[in-house]
């Protein structure tokens, strides 16, 4: 029997895949495989809620896209996905990662310029809790400054409920948690129509607001184009 050969054939073609392009992780989410890897399933559960939402879209924007972890998940349902970043160390290692895809990025702090194009929607997990309460108004300003009028946006955050149970580290960096209420009415700001969901673990409903871990919001259209 030929070792290199897998012994159910429908498998071979995964091993020659692996030998060909192995996947490769970014440094944040190699970080959380090596230290907490069921947090990675929660992740992956926001970015399929995105990839179902935005279903269609041909021009998508991730603000805060980080190492880039749920590019390939949203990437399956939209068009193109430009990814923004306010840290230059993750530029090239995502464009090389993500050659394949359709894909681009800049680096660019969202709460003082925006991306010069026009997208039918953007999406941006954990990030708003990273912006000081006093510039979240740039950070919504900017976002719809690249956004159609028609436009969707998507945005994921941890419910300050939550916060007693968050790790020392995310608790230094969160300096601006929402709670349900807050959210809603922050996107209600900018958005005609938001609509509201929680998320505990992998789950994302319409169950109490005060009792989820995670929030998701929706804003469908801009109040001032």
């Amino acid at each position: 029997m030929n070792e290199n050969k897998a012994k159910e054939k429908q498998n071979q073609v995964q091993f020659d895949n692996y030998k060909s392009k192995p996947a490769v992780l970014g440094p944040y989410t190699t970080h959380i495989w090596n230290h907490d890897p069921r947090h990675l399933g929660f992740l992956l559960s926001r970015y399929k809620f995105v990839a179902k939402m935005l279903e269609g879209h041909e021009s998508v924007v991730e603000i805060g896209v980080g190492d880039g972890f749920g590019v390939p998940v949203v990437a399956q349902t939209v068009g193109h996905i430009h990814g923004v970043d306010w840290e230059p160390l993750l530029i090239e290692d995502n464009l090389e990662r993500y050659a394949d895809l359709a894909f681009s990025m800049e680096c660019l702090d969202i709460t003082k310029e925006h991306p010069n194009a026009v997208f039918t929607a953007a999406y941006s997990l954990d990030v708003i809790e990273h912006i000081p309460t006093e510039r979240e108004h740039l950070y919504f300003e900017n976002i719809c400054k690249c956004l159609h009028e028609d436009g969707v946006f998507i945005m994921g955050t941890p419910n300050i409920t939550a916060n007693q149970y968050a790790s020392a580290g995310s608790k230094e960096g969160h300096v601006n948690l929402l709670s349900h209420s807050r959210m809603r009415e922050l996107l209600s700001k900018y958005f005609k129509n938001v609509f509201m969901f929680s998320m505990n673990d992998e789950v994302i409903h319409t169950g109490y607001g005060p009792m989820s871990h995670y929030l998701m919001g929706v804003g469908v259209g801009l109040i001032n184009p």
